[in-house]
């Protein structure tokens, strides 16, 4: 039997799966009626797939069908153009289907959006109720009057939890993504949880249980979504003893945390975890005090830097830890500072992001104030503003596409500490960047081995270190990074090629296992 409604979206990468989705399928029969989760199916692609290939599939799955059909999309900043464009391909060929969207990218500023104006539907903010009476009136009437709809934010209790709609083969292949919470009681303006009045908590006995029902069918991976996973002290310890309970060698569970809130008991905590278990996702994105307050961001440095600090010395917890460059007012010369200020903390990874004005977001406000000119097409990124040109914008940009692949990716822990000494790691970084674009004119498909040769030369010749010195330092750390190719300037040095890791064996931890290696130095 072919069913009448498809909840659909286009994924950025295979490896994720669809949280809003799985929240939406799990709640058709409470919020819809009985029959409804019996007619309606999940379906994800990537954004790499063509429209034509997606509409086609949908298309298959729905039949011709004897009633209304309806098609759910879920809407984000990474998808929108291309979930227009199937739309568009949609509608032209069967515009008796009726198109419902939701996802933040259509909860904000709908006027004037070409998704929305093809659509017939859409609801703004919470679906998990909406969603499921919208389809029992389009299939049962009466048919519903208003295209834009503000969907209803019911009590979490009135929520049913969606993780046993994870199948077998997400268990096994894709990263699941959880949520202890919902919402944020923090204003920072760049962000759409600005928006939220405050933090709501799911009941964490029925939260845990329904982990514990993925752990039991296997599932050895959990990426939380929550925007303040530290925030109520009491529930995060609980939450990582539930973990410490079920370690394993393949266990891998990732949190965002506040970076100024981590009091002794949950320090205690996290001191028990061994290495390769724990992923922390910090947010700084700045250190200027005078920026933070313009942004209404709250946060204690002196607070934050002494956790980072702790966090790297003294837990096994792998670090990603966020800037953002572009706020309003802030200079490249302050952000340089604020990353040399983090970088002396030695954080197994800065994340170095470029403003985005998300649709709904109160950042807008400093527009014209502060010179903010942004990308008219998503996802919205900062071009210029009063403090940074647009020159200054596209150096950064290149610097941090380089940050990412030579420090990031922990392939060259070692010659990192070379290539950034001096008395300011962001400018000697810096540096590199601008000599690495002026030679390759590429900030895409540069390989590993493209990088080494690089290195090699510039450090060599551009800064004058020993060639030996540089070879075998860029030797350990190719090495170190499982690497099998012969980059030109190691081809004399490097030993007789290995078999390569089977890919069954990789696990979510490699990119931790690199920024695990030492980093010695070497004089010039």
């Amino acid at each position: 039997m072919k069913p009448d409604i498809i909840l659909a979206t286009l994924n950025a990468k295979y490896i994720h799966a669809s949280l809003g989705l799985r929240y939406l399928l799990a709640n058709m029969a409470r919020h819809g009626g009985a029959d409804l989760r019996q007619r309606t199916v999940l379906r994800e692609f990537t954004i790499a797939r063509k429209p034509q290939e997606v509409v086609d599939e949908l298309l298959a799955t729905l039949g011709e069908g004897t009633g209304p059909q309806v098609i759910g999309f879920g809407v984000y900043i990474w998808n929108v153009t291309q979930t227009c464009e199937v739309l568009r391909l949609l509608k032209t060929q069967r515009p008796d289907i009726k198109v419902v969207l939701g996802g933040p990218e259509v909860s904000h500023e709908t006027e004037g959006q070409a998704i929305v104006q093809l659509a017939d539907h859409v609801i703004t903010g919470w679906g998990d109720v909406s969603f499921p009476k919208l389809c029992h009136a389009l299939l049962h009437g009466p048919k519903p009057l208003m295209k834009i709809i503000l969907g209803e934010q019911p009590p979490l209790d009135d929520i049913d939890l969606p993780y046993a709609d994870y199948s077998d083969v997400d268990l096994a292949h894709r990263l699941l993504y959880v949520e202890a919470s919902r919402g944020c009681p923090f204003k920072c303006e760049f962000c759409l949880s600005s928006l939220d009045k405050t933090a709501w908590a799911f009941d964490l006995d029925a939260f845990l249980a329904e982990l514990d029902g993925l752990y039991q069918r296997g599932a050895r991976n959990f990426k939380f979504v929550d925007r303040t996973f530290n925030l109520k002290i009491d529930a995060s310890v609980r939450i990582l003893q539930f973990f410490l309970d079920r370690l394993t060698d393949d266990l891998f569970v990732h949190f965002e945390v506040i970076p100024d809130h981590l009091p002794d008991r949950l320090k205690a905590m996290i001191a028990q975890f061994p290495p390769g278990v724990l992923q922390f996702e910090v947010g700084i994105q700045s250190f200027n005090v005078e920026v933070q307050q313009r942004i209404s961001r709250r946060q204690d440095n002196d607070k934050t830097e002494a956790n980072l600090r702790w966090l790297v010395n003294e837990s096994n917890a792998h670090l990603h830890t966020d800037l953002i460059f572009g706020l309003p007012g802030e200079s490249l010369e302050s952000f340089a500072q604020g990353f040399d200020r983090l970088h002396s903390l030695q954080p197994h990874e800065i994340q170095l992001g470029i403003l985005k004005r998300l649709r709904g977001t109160p950042i807008a406000r400093h527009t014209v104030e502060h010179g903010m000119v942004y990308e008219s097409e998503p996802p919205y990124t900062v071009l210029q503003t009063n403090a940074v040109s647009s020159a200054e914008m596209q150096r950064f940009t290149r610097l941090a596409r380089y940050w990412d692949l030579v420090a990031n990716s922990g392939r060259f822990a070692r010659t990192l500490t070379v290539l950034m000494q001096g008395p300011s790691p962001f400018w000697a970084f810096m540096a590199f960047s601008d000599w690495l674009w002026h030679t390759t004119g590429q900030t895409s498909g540069l390989t590993p081995e493209a990088l080494v040769d690089a290195l090699f030369d510039y450090l060599s010749r551009e800064r004058g270190h020993n060639v030996e010195q540089v070879r075998q330092t860029l030797l350990a750390d190719y090495l170190a990074s499982g690497a099998r190719a012969r980059p030109a300037c190691l081809r004399d040095v490097l030993p007789a090629q290995a078999a390569p890791i089977p890919r069954r064996q990789r696990t979510l931890s490699e990119r931790q296992d690199r920024h695990g290696a030492s980093s010695p130095k070497i004089s010039a």
